[in-house]
């Protein structure tokens, strides 16, 4: 077996601004493994809030041993992108030394198009509005707030479209009295997601949180955290594979998730649709859909996804998988 990377920079077709900054590129790393003629692919996005980097992803990498398999990597990878771009890539190994799809190995339902939310980045008032109006078949519109017009917004955005279902995204940007503060503008925008609020820091004050919006935890889900943590606080959890460390770890969390009660978001962060494939498989078991990364760039990868209809669905047969 032989494993490979390369740093992949992708151009955003736009700057994507959340409450913690922006960024104009999706930087991440392409894992390939090569056996009897067969090479499988992944890809991981280094998330930075955890202390991760294209570095810090390449160094973990390069100290795999020459020979593994894909249940041995999760004892030698530590939960993240690196581990998830390898796992990835032995599970499209796989798929392609056996003939069978990815799907069917990790006895997940049939994929098909699934709705999913399409991203508003946070902006001023208007520019938000603006990307809104671009909008007009989503059946899911999931607003980036946290900045200065968050009241503004939401009426606005509301009153322009009022038939799509509503989440909204902070990622840690209010403290607890902005909260507080806009819990009725939110009822009242029939909001049905509130995700990450406040910090992972401050999450205690959700423990007080009776009504309103179904509260999802993102940022407070650290890498390798058991999901029980977040009880009391979060009604449902948004699973990422850079966190989970790969499709097989994302499965055995959104196992554990409905074990304790809690609802399922499949998320993504901005990245190209070989990041997006293994968490389409996975999505099939959401609750919601949250993996438009792939929309966000000037230019993907040829034959991945695209959004139609407010629907996401593969444009080429074995694009991974």
């Amino acid at each position: 077996m032989k494993l490979s990377h390369i740093a992949c920079d992708f151009e955003l077709a736009n700057p994507f601004v959340i409450s913690r900054g922006s960024k104009t590129h999706a930087r991440v790393i392409e894992v390939s493994v090569e056996q009897d003629g067969h090479i499988g692919l992944g890809e991981g996005v280094p998330y930075a809030r955890y202390g991760e980097s294209v570095e810090s992803v390449i160094s973990q990498l390069e100290t795999l041993p020459k020979a593994f398999s894909r249940y041995q990597v999760q004892a030698l990878l530590p939960p993240g992108a690196a581990r998830n771009a390898v796992d990835c890539a032995l599970w499209d190994l796989e798929a392609k030394l056996t003939g069978t799809a990815v799907w069917q190995l990790a006895k997940l339902p049939e994929p098909k198009p699934l709705t999913m939310g399409e991203t508003i980045s946070l902006g001023t008032a208007e520019q938000m509005l603006e990307s809104a109006k671009q909008m007009q078949s989503a059946a899911i519109i999931k607003l980036k707030l946290g900045g200065q017009d968050d009241a503004k917004v939401l009426k606005q955005i509301r009153d322009f479209a009022p038939n799509p279902r509503l989440l909204v995204d902070v990622n840690e940007g209010w403290s607890q009295e902005k909260l507080q503060e806009l819990l009725p503008l939110l009822t009242t925008a029939r909001v049905e997601v509130l995700e990450q609020p406040v910090s992972d820091a401050d999450s205690d004050c959700l423990d007080q949180q009776q009504s309103g919006p179904i509260l999802c935890a993102d940022e407070s889900l650290n890498p390798g955290q058991d999901l029980e943590l977040l009880l009391g606080k979060y009604q449902m959890v948004n699973i990422k594979l850079d966190k989970a460390g790969g499709l097989t770890g994302a499965i055995e969390q959104v196992a554990r998730a409905r074990q304790l009660g809690l609802k399922v978001m499949i998320g993504c962060m901005a990245s190209s649709s070989l990041s997006i494939a293994p968490a389409y498989l996975l999505a099939q078991l959401a609750d919601l859909v949250d993996l438009d990364g792939f929309s966000l760039l000037k230019s993907d990868r040829d034959g991945g996804f695209e959004i139609a209809g407010g629907e996401i669905r593969p444009t080429s047969k074995g694009f991974w998988g």
